[in-house]
């Protein structure tokens, strides 16, 4: 039996709240009744960081929280906490979380199965009236996607320390506006300090957005960490020129230079392969004119690898390519990292709990390094972390057909409830 296809074995004591289950109809219909808001016509989702449809969520999402006796606060980055009492207040809460915000194509479980799979394990709670020893907090994290203001994970990031406030406040996205006059326009800037929360834990339930677990037939993923990635954006200036009488060999192309870089990007991940990766998601092309000669391109790169040392010789080859192509094409190159998280792992005791938990519940289960990086990977800086994967449907994600069974979220949030019950067993130990 390899480490990856393991199932641990001896489930140890059972106590109080162990034949608790999820109720999964209800995860479901929560999930579909969340999808209106930001719905495309395609059946995905576009519900952009701090936009009215990011608000309107909120709203959905408070109103069901407090529904369930929740106590919901925000701080100041609009990170939203859900809290349940506990018999002891005193505790740092046991946390659970994940993100309402999507691409701008976005799917309808991204994220949001991590919110309400916290939801379905609160009602779960709710409804025996089984009390936790700890506080229970459920956390909504802001800009996760990172697709409207980069870089992505900013709020868990100011939450962890990685990002201050200000800096945070005052990003702007592409169309110039700021965050902190978005986050005050939909009013969930609160008073609490971001960061000044403690927490004993933090799981966090999530969809694969690959293709392993589907392939291999398991139903979780027990995961280990997070691995390296690094962001960066690239401007290149050329010279705007007729295209009819601008000879070949004299023009300063921005976007023959920007076309070589993109290929640059596949073959630097190529030669790190199977597990690096490499990709170029948006690209901004000027003036935009079928007879002009483009001027100016913008375009950013994304490069992953689970070992960080990989990350930084793909950077420095990569360095090399783009400076090459850009004296070959006469145009010049401003390169800014913009995001550099070091591969994460999490809390060895944290992915006990989820293994023990899926080998419990009788759910087929292997260990795996998530290759998307989440908020969980800036919490586990600040509170012991680990996450649970279950499949979705040919591993595509951010995607408007991103699709899972109705079957593996239930199972996904019982994991979930079954490992937040066994941490409050074991951090009282602990303490």
């Amino acid at each position: 039996m390899t480490q990856q296809d393991r199932t641990v074995q001896g489930a140890g004591s059972r106590g109080q709240g162990d034949n608790l289950r999820v109720d999964g109809a209800a995860l479901w219909r929560d999930l579909m009744d969340s999808a209106r808001f930001g719905a495309t016509p395609k059946g995905g989702i576009r519900r952009l960081a701090l936009t009215e449809e990011d608000r309107q969520v909120r709203e959905w999402f408070v109103s069901a929280c407090e529904a369930l006796g929740c106590a919901v606060s925000y701080d100041s980055m609009g990170n939203i906490f859900a809290r349940r009492p506990g018999q002891d207040n005193t505790l740092p809460p046991l946390t659970m979380g994940s993100h309402l915000d999507t691409q701008p194509t976005g799917g309808r479980f991204d994220g949001i199965l991590g919110v309400l799979g916290g939801l379905a394990v609160l009602r779960s709670l709710h409804m025996a009236g089984h009390v936790t020893r700890h506080p229970v907090e459920l956390v909504c994290w802001t800009n996760e996607e990172g697709s409207r203001f980069s870089p992505p994970m900013m709020c868990s990031g100011v939450f962890a320390g990685v990002f201050t406030a200000h800096e945070v406040l005052e990003k702007q996205d592409r169309a110039g506006q700021r965050f902190g006059d978005a986050l005050q326009a939909i009013g969930y800037k609160g008073a609490e300090p971001c960061g000044q929360h403690p927490l004993t834990a933090y799981f966090e339930l999530h969809i694969e957005q690959g293709p392993i677990l589907e392939a291999e037939g398991h139903t979780i993923g027990i995961v280990r960490g997070i691995q390296g990635a690094r962001w960066y954006e690239v401007t290149l200036r050329g010279r705007e020129a007729h295209a009819g009488s601008t000879p070949m060999p004299m023009r300063h192309d921005a976007l023959v230079a920007a076309a070589g870089m993109v290929l640059a990007v596949r073959h630097v991940a190529m030669q790190h392969a199977p597990l690096a990766v490499g990709t170029v998601g948006l690209v901004e092309n000027r003036p935009n004119s079928s007879n002009v000669v483009p001027g100016e391109v913008f375009f950013t790169i994304d490069i992953r690898h689970p070992e960080d040392a990989v990350v930084v010789d793909m950077e420095k080859a990569l360095m090399g390519d783009l400076e090459r192509l850009a004296a070959e094409n006469g145009v010049l190159l401003d390169v800014k990292r913009i995001w550099d998280a070091p591969a994460v792992p999490f809390d060895p005791a944290c992915i006990e709990i989820v293994a023990r938990a899926a080998d419990q519940l009788g759910y087929s289960a292997r260990e795996m390094v998530s290759g998307p990086g989440h908020d969980a990977g800036y919490v586990a800086r600040v509170a012991p972390t680990a996450m649970i994967f279950v499949p979705c449907k040919d591993g595509l994600s951010h995607n408007e057909e991103e699709s899972i069974l109705e079957e593996d979220a239930e199972k996904g949030a019982n994991v979930l409830l079954s490992a937040l019950l066994a941490a409050d067993a074991h951090f009282i130990r602990g303490a």
